[in-house]
């Protein structure tokens, strides 16, 4: 079998965190075409940067780990910026493994077409819409993100919905009109995260602590909205869950 060119920045050889209830190998694949703000990965946006890594390399990673892994997540980067990406995850799928995928959803036909392909996908939600291009500084993202956002609904394809906060860039007021319009979309599951401000594109958000706090009504609101709502490193009110 001849395989695909993917061009990779990095691979985790190992995660029990990437793909909800598997045991996985993610795969970083090179370049993305939004230069998100808050980035802590740099160093995958340039899809021209040499990288020493290749499909090649990762699939005799694979085979070593026959039996001792479920799946593969492809992330980035962007992985939806790569024609050869269906290839590769097919080759995957021969494999055995379950597949896996992390996408900001700016490329909404390429999505539509690895849908199949897919057992689960992390979707990033970065902004209401009129918040977007400031935040990925890309004109137009906005509807490719959430024409993504309801193709993925509407596959039926496992999935969450997440959103990374920066209190810089998004308040609560924000997360909660993010997730009204996931509910309208459908949404049964939404994660806010920390922003990890060590590493940002943006040098101005690099705030050792930066904080975002969610009240008790907030939390409520969210659960209301979101049934399958959970944050992730996020301050939590304590009675957040009573």
């Amino acid at each position: 079998m001849e395989l695909p060119t993917l061009r990779l920045g990095g691979i985790t050889s190992f995660t029990t965190i990437d793909f909800p209830g598997r045991l996985a190998v993610v795969l970083f694949c090179q370049g993305c075409p939004w230069r998100c703000r808050y980035c802590h990965n740099p160093h995958l946006l340039d899809a021209f940067e040499e990288t020493s890594l290749t499909f090649v390399d990762a699939m005799k990673l694979l085979e070593r780990r026959q039996g001792l892994i479920d799946g593969v997540v492809f992330s980035g980067g962007e992985p939806t910026l790569h024609r050869g990406l269906s290839s590769a995850m097919s080759a995957v799928r021969e494999m055995g493994f379950e597949v896996g995928l992390h996408t900001s959803g700016a490329y909404p036909k390429r999505l539509a077409s690895l849908l199949p392909l897919v057992d689960w996908v992390g979707m990033d939600i970065k902004a209401p819409p009129a918040r977007y291009d400031m935040i990925t500084l890309t004109p137009g993202s906005a509807d490719r993100a959430w024409q993504s956002a309801r193709l993925l609904v509407d596959s039926g394809v496992d999935h969450e919905f997440r959103t990374t906060v920066h209190p810089s860039l998004l308040s609560s007021s924000d997360v909660l009109e993010i997730a009204a319009a996931l509910e309208q979309l459908g949404a049964r599951h939404y994660v806010v995260q920390q922003c990890v401000t060590k590493i940002t594109l943006d040098p101005a958000l690099r705030e050792d602590g930066a904080n975002f706090a969610l009240t008790a009504e907030d939390f409520v609101e969210l659960r209301r909205m979101i049934p399958e709502f959970s944050v992730r490193g996020v301050d939590q009110p304590a009675c957040a869950s009573s």
